[in-house]
Formats: C-alpha cells, sequence, structure tokens
C-alpha cells in the first residue's frame, strides 16, 4: 500500500488513519520500526519478542545498550505475562492503566521477551498506554511493543510527527502522525518494591498522586545502576548549551519564559504546569532551530508535573 509522503529520506509521514495503522501493524509483524504517537511522546515501536525488530530501535537511536526499553501492552492480562504482579503493583494498575505511568516489574521466567528489551536486568518496564493509536496497534497486532522515544538518543524527545522526521528520517520505514501528544512528557516510572514502590523518573502522574492509591510514601530514592529509561544524566538535550532559572532576556539567548516571564516562548503564560509539560519538548526544539547560540529557560515551581518538568530540564542543561 502507497501514501503520500512529507519524507527525509525514506521515511513515510501517513496521517494515523485505519488503513495507516493496519500497514503499520503489518511492518511491527514483519520486524521492522514503526514511530506511533502516545499520550506522552512519540515512541519508537518494535515487537518486543523479536530479537532483530529490537535491535533496529538501538540501532535506530543510536541508544546505549544498557539502557533497557519500556514494552507497551494492551491491557494488565498481558502485562502479567511479563512482569510479577504483587498488591502494589496490581493497585497501581488499576488506578492509572491505561495512561502515563510505567511500571519496573520482576521479570516473569519465561517471559517471551528479547533479552535486549531488558538490558539483561532481572526486571521488566511495561506500560499500558491510553493512545486510541497505540492501542488499535496493540490490538490489532497481537504484538507487545518495545517503544522508547522516538528520537536519536540523549536528544529532545519528540512530541510531533515531524519532530521524529527530522530526527530520525529515514531511519524509520513508517511515521504515524496522531498529531501533537497531549501530556508532552515520558511515562512517570514507578519501580515496584518488596518494601514498597519507589520513582525512577518522575512524570504526568506524580508522587501524590501514587501516595493517595497507596497510602504510604515512597523510598527513598538511589543512586544505583539504571534500571529504567531517562535516568542517564545527560538526556532530552538540544544541540545549543541550556541555562536554567533565568529569570531576564540576554542578547543571542532563547528565552523559555513561564508565567508572568514573557519570553521568547512560554511554557504557560497563566503558570499552568500542565500547560507546561505538554509544551516544553515542542518550545525546546524551536528554541534549537532558532538563530540563537544558547537556550536559557525561566524558574519552574517544583511541585506537581513541575518536578518532571524540571527533571527534564537538569538533564537537558548536562553538557
Amino acid at each position: 500500500m502507497m501514501f503520500g509522503s512529507n519524507t527525509l529520506g525514506n521515511g513515510w509521514v501517513v496521517p494515523a488513519d485505519d488503513a495507516a495503522i493496519t500497514a503499520a501493524t503489518q511492518l511491527l509483524m514483519a520486524g521492522q520500526i514503526v514511530a506511533i504517537p502516545t499520550e506522552t511522546v512519540y515512541g519508537l515501536a518494535a515487537d518486543a519478542q523479536n530479537v532483530d525488530a529490537v535491535a533496529r530501535i538501538y540501532a535506530a537511536k543510536g541508544r546505549p545498550d544498557f539502557n533497557p526499553l519500556i514494552v507497551h501492552v494492551r491491557d494488565q492480562k498481558a502485562a502479567e505475562k511479563l512482569g510479577v504482579f504483587n498488591a502494589t503493583a496490581q493497585a497501581l494498575a488499576e488506578a492509572f492503566w491505561p495512561g502515563p505511568l510505567t511500571l519496573v516489574l520482576p521479570l516473569q521466567p519465561d517471559a517471551p521477551i528479547a533479552r535486549a528489551v531488558t538490558a539483561g536486568l532481572p526486571t521488566i518496564a511495561i506500560r499500558c498506554p491510553a493512545h486510541p493509536v497505540m492501542q488499535a496497534l496493540l490490538l490489532k497486532s497481537g504484538l507487545s511493543l518495545a517503544a522508547p522515544s522516538a528520537n536519536p538518543s540523549g536528544s529532545i524527545s519528540t512530541t510531533r510527527a515531524d519532530h521524529v522526521l527530522k530526527g530520525l528520517g529515514g531511519a524509520v520505514p513508517m511515521i504515524l502522525d496522531g498529531g501533537s501528544c497531549s501530556a508532552g512528557l515520558e511515562s512517570t516510572i514507578v519501580a515496584v518494591r518488596e518494601d514498597g514502590w519507589q520513582i525512577l523518573r518522575p512524570g504526568p502522574v506524580t508522587s501524590e498522586d501514587i501516595e493517595n492509591v497507596i497510602g504510604y510514601a515512597p523510598l527513598a530514592a538511589t543512586n544505583g545502576f539504571i534500571e529504567a529509561p531517562g535516568q542517564m544524566a545527560s538526556h532530552y538535550a538540544p544541540s545549543k548549551p541550556v541555562r536554567l532559572n533565568v529569570i531576564a532576556s540576554e542578547p543571542d539567548v532563547y528565552l523559555i519564559g513561564f508565567g508572568a516571564i514573557a519570553g521568547d516562548d512560554n511554557l504557560s503564560a497563566t503558570g499552568d504546569l500542565a500547560q507546561a509539560a505538554a509544551h516544553l519538548f515542542e518550545a525546546l526544539h524551536t528554541a534549537d532551530a532558532s538563530a540563537a547560540v544558547a537556550i536559557a529557560v525561566a524558574p519552574i515551581p517544583h511541585e506537581g508535573i513541575g518536578i518532571a518538568i524540571n527533571d527534564r530540564l537538569a538533564r537537558a542543561a548536562v553538557r
């Protein structure tokens, strides 16, 4: 089936209608990779059981092989074939799935998964996404889909199809265009331990949201090995240097504002943190494409989803 294209190299960008979803399913089942929208960011998907397909994800992104992937599943029944659920994991899945929460769970001994997905770890990261396009692909294909963000490793995450096209181009046979991602930040990642729970990556589901469900506070953060995406010190980074907590414009610096600090762009003039999260990566892409030599970002309140925004910005600023 042929589609009209907006191409850079050989990557086909197509509206995510039924015909395109069917074509994408055929590619995935044949061991290819496809860029797809989710409610968080665009993902680069492959059959999580196919060793060669998973290798294509790592190759297209230039991703280090010690950095594990999130596996996307249709529902909890599918998730239970991959990870071991205790009472805490069960409660979190019931409360937040489908949605922007990833659970890191002990790997089932017989999980049908390529070893590279978990980077050889005894745990697996699993999410049940809410986006209708991703759900349609999961249903039509019957696959579990490994899908990190659809961008070169370490660079700005993608919230629109044209971001994917610019970053990965012909490395992806098909890019399904589902419009802008609603949340705009990658999922919250929670490791479920025997003695509690721990946030490995903040995201749209806040620590307070989780504590309201579980009834007790998270375990203290640790600075151990990487066991989930988004834990590397430098990540989400533009090509230009980034400075944080800037309150005034400077020559040749693109200022991303927030609230009363207008800037060249503004994450949310009303100070709405959810709106700021949804606009963050779009603003970074625009700033990186500008004529400015550097990027500055106004202070973001460190509360609620602002914690996740500041996490992304702190990693983007590491050189």
